[in-house]
């Protein structure tokens, strides 16, 4: 077809080669407008070569939910959600109703959307070089701060070089380690950005997106004190701020977008330290919105017909890591064995009722197209071989440890359970859960129970690629290595996976790191649980992610 001639003579290598994929039945459709879109096609582009160049077959993935019913404007609308653990500063928020927050006022470049695409946001387009190695993005004009002034480029690349400081203790350091380096990102004019990256990263759209939870874009001057102003591009501005209570917020008159102006006149957010008390605010008109409940808290929420619940399949899970440099678990047949005695099927049938895909040990969820599924074969519980594994390393008798973790959604039990299990083999457990952020504390080595402790558990939220889980906790100069896991095969591995432009190449690295973290066992990923979250059933417009974002942008009640 002429048509589709002209779209490949004006595309790039890498573009013609997601082309190719898609043509040749490698990929899905779904998966091909996700790669075309990271690749820097348009819009109208994939959608026209999605349409002109073959059925593909079909895929399915969870990254968020909208709704999209009709609804009336104005009115406030009220949402709940995990109240967020420190300073409201972007760069260095690194839990889940920090981000929340975040982004009601701030925006991102790109934002990864339900099915695992990057849509454009700030950024109006974006394209890489041959290699992945330089990716040149175009910056949306028009769009103004909070304050009045005007975005640029120059705003961007100051926002993108902050994060990537390590002098500034940034949370955003786990998703740059390796990838950018303070300096390279650059403003080329006042309509585009270049980032330099230290080195090729396919996936690197993602890096810049909403999966990147900190990087909203500040003004160039912003000076660390974000709690005053909330300042933003985005559709809400700042009312009011209590902290441990909540935020109030008014729609901004002169946001850029004129297709998702805000519906409500106004939100709230209220924070919750507890999911009791979440759940009740819900059921009690408190809130008309919930971001997240888990089923082991929410259960009375499953079966209340005033209730509609949004579930979502996702990546996220929870993270038990074995720190490898200490006794008990520097031989690699202790944490074998404790990824033996747990009985993974009979936490996803019992602690969420079937609402979670079962886990094998890495963080290539289920979910993502570029894993190879069925490599290795799943781990399941196997009381007897752990017993001769504990035996061979030296430990017939078993042994004491301390797990350590916080009191949220369904992670007391799940330690439970793994000191249940753990019995079995004479492996005595005890339990610490505190709150969160006596978990986390400073969230750095030396001040952090999570780094800091022989075993945890720690969650992690859904992202649109799994390059952060691959990195920040496993690779040997991860800023979230609690497991203290070093291993130079491995770290190459990543890099192989992470630059790879084309899904071919990223199964065939995924294979070998699936296999790799099976042996190895440096942190367990029992499950990958399905994000629940609900609503009121008259409330509509709004849009949820299985990271923990909460848009409601176009949210209202229905009509």
């Amino acid at each position: 077809m002429e048509q589709v001639d002209e779209v490949r003579r004006r595309s790039s290598e890498v573009q013609n080669h997601v082309i190719d994929e898609y043509r040749s039945g490698y990929i899905s459709r779904r998966e091909f407008v996700r790669r075309g879109a990271v690749a820097g096609l348009s819009m109208s582009a994939v959608s026209f070569l999605a349409a002109a160049c073959g059925s593909g077959s079909t895929d399915s993935s969870g990254g968020g939910e909208t709704s999209n019913a009709q609804v009336k404007p104005g009115g406030t609308i009220k949402a709940g959600i995990n109240s967020p653990a420190g300073a409201l500063d972007p760069v260095t928020v690194n839990n889940q109703g920090g981000l929340a927050v975040l982004g009601q006022s701030g925006e991102y470049l790109v934002w990864s959307d339900r099915n695992l695409k990057p849509i454009p946001r700030l950024a109006e387009s974006w394209e890489p070089n041959k290699d992945g190695s330089v990716w040149t993005f175009k910056i949306r004009q028009g769009v103004k701060f909070h304050d009045g002034t005007t975005m640029t480029a120059r705003d961007v690349a100051s926002t993108f070089n902050r994060l990537a400081d390590p002098d500034n203790s940034s949370n955003a350091l786990s998703t740059f380690t390796g990838v950018l380096s303070k300096g390279g990102t650059s403003a080329v004019d006042d309509a585009t950005v270049r980032f330099e990256l230290d080195n090729p990263t396919g996936n690197f759209p993602y890096i810049t997106s909403s999966d990147n939870y900190n990087a909203i874009i500040l003004p160039r001057n912003y000076d660390g004190d974000w709690e005053k102003t909330f300042i933003g591009t985005g559709p809400w501005k700042l009312k009011k701020f209590t902290p441990n209570v909540g935020v109030t917020y008014t729609k901004n008159p002169d946001y850029w977008d004129k297709t998702r102006q805000p519906n409500a006149d106004s939100t709230e957010i209220r924070f919750y330290s507890k999911e009791q008390a979440a759940v009740l605010g819900l059921q009690g008109g408190e809130v008309d919105l919930l971001g997240q409940f888990s089923v082991t808290g929410g259960k009375s929420l499953l079966s209340d017909s005033n209730v509609k619940v949004v579930q979502l399949r996702s990546a996220a899970h929870r993270q038990v890591h074995m720190r490898g440099d200490k006794e008990p678990f520097e031989d690699k047949r202790v944490r074998q064995a404790m990824a033996l005695l747990v009985n993974r099927a009979g936490i996803v049938d019992g602690l969420f009722e079937k609402r979670a895909d079962l886990g094998n040990d890495h963080p290539i969820a289920p979910v993502y197209p570029s894993g190879e599924k069925g490599t290795p074969a799943q781990r399941k519980q196997d009381v007897a071989k752990a017993k001769q594994l504990l035996a061979d390393a030296g430990k017939p008798n078993g042994f004491s440890v301390q797990i350590d973790g916080w009191d949220g959604f369904e992670m007391p039990d799940l330690a439970q359970l793994i000191q249940n299990d753990a019995k079995a083999a004479g492996i005595n457990i005890r339990l610490n859960i505190t709150d969160n952020a006596s978990y986390y504390g400073d969230a750095v080595y030396g001040k952090s129970r999570w780094l800091d402790s022989n075993m945890g558990i720690t969650e992690y939220g859904h992202r649109g690629v799994p390059n952060v889980y691959l990195g920040a906790p496993l690779k040997s100069d991860g800023t979230w290595n609690g497991a203290h896991f070093k291993n130079k095969e491995y770290d190459g591995l990543v890099d192989e996976y992470t630059s790879a432009l084309d899904i071919q190449s990223q199964r065939a690295a995924a294979k070998k790191i699936q296999t790799l973290l099976n042996d190895e066992v440096p942190i367990m990923f029992l499950y990958f649980y399905y994000y629940l979250s609900a609503t009121k059933p008259n409330v509509a417009g709004y849009d949820i992610s299985a990271m923990g974002h909460v848009d409601l942008q176009a949210a209202g009640f229905s009509s």
